[in-house]
């Protein structure tokens, strides 16, 4: 017998001798569900897809081997939804050279390659130069070579219309070329005319007017620069032979006088090199003083600080000294 409905499909009954057989057979008579219950699973790749509604969901058996259910016992007590374990992505990425140090490999395997030069051959005829020379003649060399340095000095100051300053640097230069012997003695700098000595350059003026520095360098035989000093110190060093001539364009002179400030620097900057090289990178150590103290010369120009001395203790890279080798405890005498 059977109920035609609304549908295009028969639906079949049961009668009521089938119901009771039902029942004597399974004991509680259960209702089972309509519709097998949802599962989420969430997986690493992607979330699964609600099944549309009336449709059983087929769900991937769990990586451990365990079996998940395709009912729940108990129609009244709610699915609670197991979740994969999801899979932890980490994504690295390259950060690439430090900010302005475009070429850091490059310059850093310079830096090794001069260190070196520096240890062998350098270092050794610079604690030479200062252990083996009489203190009055090795200030008198270095009194010697600021003065040369002062047309330089004197130029710059009237391009960044510092006149006053520029009138102070042909007085030094006229009283230390005369009465000084050639600059031997900085007798400007003494009582009572109190003229002190003042480094400048076409580096500093660009910097005065507002030209970054560009990618720092570590170059050979020059060392740690950046693009703006290097070029403002090819144009510095070829003012005095193309100003006074001979003997200054004489390759030979030119030459020796680069090798006297070559030493007379590596003696003046012997605390700073030594503290950078113990400290514990020494490269980035190097990189951040010079252009820290670059900076800070500029500032003095600009007039937002007194002078261009830097605390080194300030400084990061120099503070990474390399931690103290422990040593053995001394046995007590018995």
């Amino acid at each position: 017998m059977s109920f035609a409905s609304g549908y295009d499909r028969k639906v079949p009954t049961l009668s009521i001798t089938n119901i009771v057989a039902i029942a004597l057979l399974s004991g509680t008579p259960q209702i089972p569900p309509l519709v097998e219950p949802v599962i989420a699973l969430e997986t690493a790749d992607a979330p699964t897809a609600a099944p549309e509604q009336g449709t059983a969901a087929t769900v991937p058996p769990s990586t451990d081997g365990a079996e998940f259910p395709s009912q729940s016992p108990d129609p009244q007590t709610p699915v609670t939804p197991v979740a994969a374990e999801k899979a932890t992505i980490i994504v690295t990425a390259n950060q690439g050279p430090p900010r302005g140090d475009p070429i850091a490999v490059v310059n850093e395997v310079s830096f090794v390659a001069v260190q070196s030069v520096d240890k062998a051959i350098i270092a050794p005829i610079a604690y030479g130069y200062r252990d083996g020379l009489p203190a009055p003649i090795r200030d008198g060399l270095h009194n010697v070579l600021n003065n040369l340095d002062e047309p330089i000095v004197f130029v710059n100051f009237l391009l960044q219309f510092k006149i006053g300053k520029a009138a102070e640097t042909v007085g030094r230069f006229a009283i230390n070329s005369t009465i000084g012997v050639a600059g031997l003695f900085d007798f400007a700098k003494k009582h009572p005319i109190n003229l002190p000595r003042r480094s400048n350059g076409l580096a500093d003026t660009l910097g005065y007017y507002g030209v970054g520095p560009g990618p720092y360098l570590y170059l050979p035989l020059i060392g740690s620069t950046t693009v703006r000093d290097v070029l403002g110190r090819v144009a510095d060093l070829s003012l005095l032979p193309a100003a006074v001539g001979k003997p200054f364009s004489n390759p030979i002179v030119s030459a020796t006088k680069g090798a006297l400030s070559s030493i007379d620097d590596r003696v003046e900057n012997d605390v700073i090199l030594t503290r950078v090289q113990e400290s514990g990178n020494p490269y980035a150590a190097m990189r951040e003083y010079y252009l820290k103290k670059r900076q800070a010369e500029i500032d003095v120009l600009k007039g937002k600080r007194a002078d261009a001395n830097i605390d080194l203790n300030e400084l990061e890279f120099l503070d990474s000294l390399p931690a103290p080798t422990k040593q053995p405890p001394i046995p007590k005498s018995q």
